[in-house]
């Protein structure tokens, strides 16, 4: 989604406040994200968790299933 966008790994990674290492560590997957580090991911890139897992080819966020806390 990075290169789609033409985003570097130095913009990402201060946009997200990360190291560029640690971009090019997932990229590469030499290292996993965490579930805080994903969420940053696809909060940054408006997807679905399960769409950057590759769990569907749907990047839409089904906003159905979300709780509303405000209550």
């Amino acid at each position: 989604m990075r290169k789609t966008k033409k985003i570097s790994q130095v913009k990402l990674a201060m946009d997200l406040n990360m190291s560029q290492n640690n971009i090019s560590r997932y990229e590469t997957e030499v290292r996993q994200a965490d579930y805080k580090t994903l969420i940053a991911f696809g909060d940054y890139f408006n997807v679905s968790v399960d769409f950057l897992l590759g769990r569907t080819d749907n990047p839409e966020l089904n906003c159905k299933f979300l709780i509303d806390t405000k209550k």
